[in-house]
């Protein structure tokens, strides 16, 4: 039976009697716009993937019945934290009966405005944009009028107006980690990471606002993008000096300036101790002192929130992960 093609397709009526159902609680399942209990929905899905059935697209589409479909939009797909992130989205979505969809802007506004109309054409269930921003009066403007007649979740930003969001503790694991480099008895520690020109997004912002909060003072800092080999250069330009800690925004700029280091005859952690942020798969491979941020979670929250139709702001804990990279000062 599987496989059918033309006449001998699998009708929705051979769907319904395989799982023991009517054919409008087949229906209802594929729609995913109206309650079906757990256990029903279970046998109905495991019918249509034994008999491969593949629904008329077209005649649900007269029909008024679209499937519901949640699009992800992020900056990059090669960046390893929103790789993490969209596979909670992939997961969440799937466990509501939803299709989810990718799309990149390449952290282009207006690309990001474009991407939003065609999913409004589209007639997306709704979409979910992740990544730091610059937090202007244009930026939440932007927001709330995307947010006009579609549903919209931000992830891993800030609230703006009732647009829901679901963020993590950002500046609270910044705070956390160099508490902990402090503990260990280090003072002179350096913030690597941020633009090379121009304003921070949030994601810094927040991290660098906990570092200082830490410390009780503006610190010292080192610009770098969100790259090993940024993390590499920029540490360069600033050896040697005195510092006797690293704490770099992210897990690749920490691997960036741990080859810095070990080029300038430094060793992590003897010599210079060394934190990240994210806790990516990398980390362990360094034996890094990072944060953890739970992206997957993040992507599986913002879906929930999407499909639930509240206006919450949820915001998700991270934590240090202590691993072999900070030494005692």
């Amino acid at each position: 039976m599987p496989g059918r093609q033309g006449a001998n397709r699998v009708t929705l009526r051979e769907v319904a009697d395989h799982a023991k159902v009517s054919v409008a609680t087949v229906s209802r399942v594929l729609a995913g716009n109206y309650p079906v209990a757990a256990e029903t929905r279970r046998r109905v899905e495991q019918s249509i993937q034994a008999l491969d059935y593949v629904a008329n697209v077209h005649a649900r589409a007269l029909a008024g019945v679209a499937p519901r479909t949640v699009a992800f939009v992020l900056p990059d797909v090669r960046a390893p934290a929103f790789a993490h992130a969209a596979q909670g989205v992939e997961e969440a979505s799937a466990e509501h009966g939803a299709l989810c969809l990718i799309c990149t802007t390449q952290g282009d506004p207006e690309r990001e405005r474009a991407v939003f109309q065609l999913l409004r054409e589209q007639r997306a269930s709704a979409v979910i944009l992740i990544g730091g921003v610059i937090d202007d009066a244009e930026y939440r403007a932007r927001i709330i009028d995307l947010a006009q007649g579609s549903r919209l979740v931000l992830c891993g930003r800030p609230p703006v107006g009732q647009v829901p969001a679901v963020e993590y503790a950002n500046e609270a694991g910044a705070h956390a980690v160099t508490q902990h480099l402090l503990s260990a008895g280090h003072q002179r520690i350096l913030f690597l990471g941020g633009p090379l020109s121009g304003p921070a997004t949030t994601t810094v912002a927040d991290r660098l606002a906990g570092y200082r909060r830490a410390l009780g003072h503006p610190g010292w800092t080192q610009p770098a993008e969100f790259t090993r080999e940024s993390g590499y250069q920029q540490l360069c330009a600033r050896l040697p000096e005195d510092f006797t800690a690293v704490f770099a925004a992210t897990d690749l700029v920490a691997a960036g300036a741990r080859a810095a280091l070990r080029a300038h005859g430094l060793r992590v952690p003897e010599d210079v101790s060394l934190v990240g942020y994210d806790d990516l798969a990398l980390a362990e491979d360094l034996n890094l002192t990072t944060v953890r941020v739970p992206y997957e979670e993040l992507g599986r929250a913002a879906v929930h929130l999407a499909l639930s139709g509240g206006t919450e702001h949820e915001i998700l804990e991270t934590s240090v992960v202590v691993r072999g990279s900070v030494a005692p000062f």
